[in-house]
């Protein structure tokens, strides 16, 4: 029986990444190695790992896809994606790391000592790590499918047991370990296509514009190709700039660091690694408008999910095409292994742990809790994946930051920079900004379409826009606003100065007034 070399690659990976859960499964002993690695990882390590888990099948085919089929709209994906890191940086990292201790309701809880306020974050971190991971399984299910001429549906199921696998065996050591082998890879075969595509314009950037300019009647180049509506711009790029500070995959890297200051380095050094990819997913881009062209990027995946492998077998024939979808494929199973891990720490830790047990769950209890919510975390997506096939990676995606930043974000904020805020709020807040995303993306032209094919359902929409963000994001901290001002329960000024002071002198700081901290 004959395979192509893309088989074979496929294989080593999956070969390498259980050898990685292996040993990383033989040092998991506690709960604290399960969710956070022991908070053992240095700042270059956890760096590569935080890039590793944001460059997803978004950013690599997604956003590829999106260039090339709409020119500069689709490059609004790449210039959101990196700014958000900014939010991050100066705004959550160092708090985030300071307040909690597994996940991100810890960092809530650390000033609400109230079961409601722990449950919404929670069941926000599950939701928001479904719909990312649905965006994962989509661009597994179209890539396995093109290669190996599985089914959709086998193909997304493979890629759902493996990642069940790594997580249930391998906690966040051996999620970390691939996310840092993948990134490796990923910034590997993206600098290898960008030279290929540079080397067939001579190695001029304006020549490669002054080529694609004709592109679309002359549109190529300026925006409002995908995008018609203003609004809708000014939506995506809300929900992406301000989501990252609200995704729990991204947030809880920061608890396997032993201080603020090495979260801090991690998170400059993903900067720098997140940028330099992001500048080069132009050149995919632009490279499969010039190479592939968009009949046949659409012919192998309408979404245009399969532009960047389709780019590489244009440029460096089947085995630069094996060699890109294979790393394709690794990204998929880094991110969605992380994924995977955030939704079962939040129901294992903070609903089943602090909930269900009321703290009194031994450590190994947690761990075995964790490794259930894997099982059903992973088929509640591959199930929810399975009906999603036709939609870009990287709009799914840009759904799930919208979640983020209108459910989590507002709370996490507040909990750290607005004394009065309550513990009222921050549940307003969270369950709003949720219900008020999934809603309007229910009504939204992301999944009605009037012409059959295009969306889930056929039908006219409701919502106008395709990303919620620029009406669920000042809902979201209206909501937390409004369920603060009209809360009976005052807030704890005690408990804030605590805070304040454990976000900017770390966890074993002891709290003093305001006034104490003006003095000395």
């Amino acid at each position: 029986m004959h395979f192509d070399p893309a088989f074979y690659l496929f294989l080593a990976i999956v070969a390498v990444t259980l050898v990685i859960t292996y040993f990383a499964a033989r040092k998991q002993q506690s709960a604290s190695e399960f969710y956070t690695a022991g908070g053992g990882l240095s700042g270059w390590q956890n760096g590569l790992a935080i890039a590793g888990d944001y460059m997803s099948a978004a950013s690599f085919l997604g956003i590829a896809g999106s260039i090339a089929l709409a020119g500069f709209d689709g490059f609004f994906y790449s210039i959101g994606f990196l700014v958000a890191y900014l939010v991050v940086l100066y705004l959550v990292a160092e708090p985030l790391r300071n307040l909690g201790k597994y996940t991100v309701a810890d960092m809530i809880a650390a000033r609400f000592a109230d079961r409601g306020v722990r449950g919404c974050a929670a069941v926000n971190a599950i939701c928001i790590s479904i719909f990312y991971m649905i965006a994962q399984l989509v661009g597994a299910g179209s890539l396995i499918h093109l290669l190996l001429k599985l089914s959709y549906a086998k193909s997304v199921g493979i890629v759902g047991v493996l990642m069940a696998v790594y997580v249930i065996f391998g906690g966040m050591r051996a999620t970390s370990w691939v996310q840092i082998v993948k990134a490796i890879l990923l910034m590997g075969g993206t600098l290898v296509i960008t030279i290929l595509v540079l080397s067939r314009f001579g190695f001029s950037i304006g020549g490669m514009f002054d080529q694609l300019h004709p592109l679309m009647d002359g549109k190529f180049l300026n925006p409002g190709n995908k995008y018609k509506i203003p609004l809708d711009t000014i939506s995506l790029n809300l929900a992406l700039v301000l989501g990252t500070a609200g995704l729990p995959h991204i947030l809880i890297r920061f608890f396997t660091v032993k201080d603020a200051q090495t979260a801090r380095k991690s998170v400059v050094f993903a900067t720098w690694i997140i940028g330099l990819f992001y500048v080069m997913t132009l050149f995919l881009g632009f490279g499969a408008a010039a190479f592939v062209g968009a009949d046949a990027i659409k012919h192998a995946n309408k979404a245009g999910n399969m532009a960047a492998p389709l780019l590489a077998k244009a440029l460096g024939g089947e085995y630069m095409f094996a060699f890109i979808s294979a790393v394709a494929f690794a990204t998929i199973l880094a991110v969605v292994t992380g994924l995977v891990l955030t939704a079962a720490s939040a129901f294992a830790h903070d609903i089943y742990g602090q909930l269900i047990r009321k703290g009194e769950a031994t450590e190994q209890e947690q761990v075995t809790a964790a490794r259930m919510a894997s099982l059903g975390v992973s088929l509640i997506s591959i199930i929810l994946a399975l009906s999603a096939e036709k939609l870009n990676v990287a709009f799914l995606v840009s759904l799930a930051f919208a979640v983020a930043a209108s459910a989590n974000l507002p709370a996490i904020l507040f909990t750290v920079f607005w004394r009065r805020f309550t513990a009222t709020g921050a549940m307003t807040g969270m369950i709003v900004g949720l219900i008020t995303t999934v809603a309007l993306v229910m009504i939204s032209g992301s999944v009605w379409n009037p012409e059959p094919g295009k969306a889930i359902f056929t039908g006219k929409p409701i919502f106008p826009l395709e990303n919620p963000g620029i009406v669920s994001i000042p809902i979201g901290f209206f909501a937390a606003f409004l369920g603060t001002v009209l809360s009976k329960k005052p807030s704890d000024d005690a408990k804030y100065d605590e805070i304040l002071v454990r976000t900017n002198l770390g966890p074993n700081a002891e709290p003093v007034s305001e006034l104490d901290m003006v003095t000395h």
